[in-house]
């Protein structure tokens, strides 16, 4: 089974108002194990970058302005995701930026049921609590001090690990086989002590007793014809 872990990096927040993407970064994942394999790939957004994103990421024009713009880098990107699922990290965000991008080049956009958003999975297992992906780090003790700005491969990387732990599959192949292999103590019926069964029919002390509380009882649904 292949999953692609995704993340963007962007000029804002909205693609409608000229936001674009400006990063990408993608680790995959074989049977919920990294395999090595990554995507990775810094975008010429063709304008400006707003301050206020700029302290997220630290990603500039200038810095940006010898990079293809995404036309030139669609193919590869879509090559390395092929059909497989995308895990991210509130998922309506990138899927809707990347499908931006390739809605300007008339490309196919990618539905969101591909997408398994991560977000809402930490909020339906950990209900109130805060569920960045630097509190999911610090929930499961994941190191991540060096994100120090926002970076797409590096999200991704830490996505990664954060999405085997919120499904349990950090080690896939655990069992109880260490558990088992020593000896296992039965109990012999043998060993039980009989008991005898319990009585169940009521006596005639408390057959009386209950003919006398029917009897107080205000016109009762079981008498009526």
């Amino acid at each position: 089974m292949r999953e692609i872990v995704l993340d963007t990096e962007t000029t804002g927040l909205d693609p409608n108002a000229g936001d674009r993407v400006i990063e990408i970064g993608c680790v995959e994942l074989i049977n919920h194990m990294p395999s090595g394999e990554t995507y990775q790939q810094y975008i010429n957004p063709e304008r400006d970058i707003p301050a206020e994103s700029f302290r997220i990421h630290g990603l500039s024009e200038a810095f940006l302005a010898d990079y293809p713009i995404f036309a030139e880098i669609v193919g590869n990107f879509l090559a390395f995701i092929g059909d497989d699922k995308l895990v991210i990290h509130n998922a309506a965000f990138d899927i809707k930026f990347i499908n931006a991008e390739l809605e300007r080049l008339s490309f196919a956009t990618i539905p969101i049921t591909r997408a398994i958003d991560t977000v809402q999975i930490a909020r339906t297992r950990y209900p109130g609590a805060g569920a960045s992906l630097d509190d999911l780090c610090r929930r499961f003790g994941i190191d991540n001090t060096s994100r120090t700005l926002h970076g797409a491969l590096l999200d991704s990387s830490l996505l990664s690990e954060v999405y085997l732990d919120l499904i349990g599959a950090r080690e896939p192949g655990f069992n109880l086989t260490a558990q088992d292999s020593g000896p296992v103590m039965l109990t012999k019926q043998s060993d039980r002590v009989a008991r005898p069964a319990r009585p169940h029919t009521p006596s005639l002390a408390e057959l009386a007793a209950h003919e006398q509380l029917v009897t107080r009882l205000n016109d009762p649904v079981w008498q009526k014809p």
